[in-house]
């Protein structure tokens, strides 16, 4: 019985470290973000004409290199937000708030995780490489460490890091960022981000108002922020266009999807309250974002098995 009971005790420390390490990389960004790098990555493969066997190396090494990379970023983010996160309500608890880890283990962390995620991405392509650096430093500087706190456009600056890794995961497996289909894939990746993050913005309004975090509608106000959102929205439907060049599916599901959600957000805004369209437009995005996506990955994975 002492046996077994010293057992469990261990389980649970266990656990509970393996919690702490998770909140600090935020596992739940890395899972969302390495869905959109195969993307990329799949829709590379299809284009040119390549079996997963033929690259199964690259698929591997872009997979962790991403992981690491993605983690590293969300490391020093809760390293450097730790005063902000203590005041807000869903951020509060994160480990570098409550000290369940140290500055110099998360710090190390990051430096660590950065390293071994470039490196693997290299080896893949060095264009992989260097986006993958370009995205950890625009999520860390620009984003994290200066725009966050200082201008409502700091969801513009953070939008450019995540929408980084459907080009990681073409740049794996071929070197040129330039075709059309790529293109769109990632200014869509980038675009979807605004009207998600408003949302989120508008329904934590008090939290961010408390952390003194400048997001557009707590700065603006509603009105603005259901104008810039429909911009936005306007020119991730034309973004669907580029997707002709390889599908003309591919374009009308993104296109569908796109007409849909600027659909709700002219409609809900006009029949719901704020909080009401704000839930609503940030449901709408998780479903985008999902639909878009997967039917990219499906989509690829068809082709490059129908042509073997």
């Amino acid at each position: 019985m002492k046996y077994m009971k010293k057992g469990k005790q261990t389980e649970m420390a266990n656990q509970s470290t393996i919690s702490i390490l998770s909140e600090t990389v935020k596992t739940g960004i890395i899972k969302s973000n390495i869905i959109t790098m195969l993307a990329g990555l799949t829709l590379s493969l299809y284009t040119y004409e390549y079996s997963i066997g033929d690259k199964l190396l690259e698929i591997v090494l872009a997979t962790i290199g991403s992981i690491l990379v993605i983690g590293a970023a969300g490391s020093f983010n809760n390293l450097y937000d730790r005063d902000i996160d203590s005041i807000m309500n869903r951020t509060k608890n994160r480990p570098t708030v409550t000290g369940n880890i140290s500055f110099q283990t998360t710090l190390w962390l990051g430096i660590i995780m950065s390293l071994l995620g470039i490196t693997a991405l290299y080896f893949t392509t060095p264009l992989a490489a260097l986006l993958g650096f370009l995205g950890l430093f625009f999520y860390v500087v620009p984003y994290t460490m200066w725009t966050k706190r200082t201008t409502v456009y700091n969801t513009e600056i953070g939008s450019i890091s995540g929408a980084m890794p459907p080009l990681i995961g073409w740049a794996a497996i071929y070197p040129d960022i330039t075709h059309p289909a790529i293109i769109g894939l990632f200014v869509i990746s980038v675009i979807w981000q605004m009207p998600h993050f408003y949302a989120i913005a508008i329904r934590r309004h008090d939290e961010y108002k408390a952390a003194n975090v400048p997001m557009l509608p707590v700065v603006k106000g509603i009105k603005r922020t259901y104008i810039q959102t429909n911009v936005y929205l306007i020119i991730l439907i034309l973004f669907s266009f580029p997707f002709i060049t390889l599908s003309l599916g591919l374009m009308l599901v993104a296109l569908i999807l796109g007409v849909a959600w600027l659909v709700l957000s002219i409609y809900g805004y006009n029949k719901m309250d704020p909080e009401k369209w704000a839930k609503s437009m940030f449901l709408f995005s998780l479903l985008h974002m999902t639909v878009l996506f997967s039917t990219v990955i499906i989509y690829s994975l068809m082709g490059i098995f129908f042509n073997l």
